[in-house]
């Protein structure tokens, strides 16, 4: 049975940082394209960042360039979400999925058949 399960998010002040969690069960990580979205109260999902199984390539949305990063942690089985320079506008449910899409740097919903329960992140003062 194929399951993601994420964790790490939490309350966070505004500059703060935190670090999110994917772990999979049921498959290889590195077989699938990792991808991390959000979803906002009374907003859509979107594409947050997402780590490539054909080469390892990580990509952004421009809303948290040079803020976030993806990374693979072998040793814990596991791609992470490092989040620094948080704002209140990062606020919302994170989820990580897997997939096999042609374009992951669009990080395209369609693309992405299992995923997780969802983490809360909060930033506030």
């Amino acid at each position: 049975q194929v399951q993601l399960v994420e964790s790490g998010g939490g309350l966070v002040q505004p500059g703060g940082s935190l670090r999110l969690s994917c772990a999979a069960s049921g498959f290889i990580l590195d077989y699938y394209d990792i991808g991390w979205f959000r979803q906002a109260p009374g907003k859509e999902r979107e594409g947050v960042s997402c780590r490539s199984s054909k080469d390892g390539s990580t990509y952004y949305a421009d809303s948290v360039k040079g803020r976030f990063t993806i990374s693979r942690d072998y040793a814990k089985n596991t791609v992470n979400l490092q989040m620094n320079s948080l704002k209140p506008e990062d606020t919302a449910i994170y989820y990580c999925a897997a997939g096999n899409g042609y374009y992951p740097w669009a990080m395209n919903e369609a693309d992405f058949g299992s995923w997780g329960q969802g983490t809360q992140v909060t930033v506030s003062s």
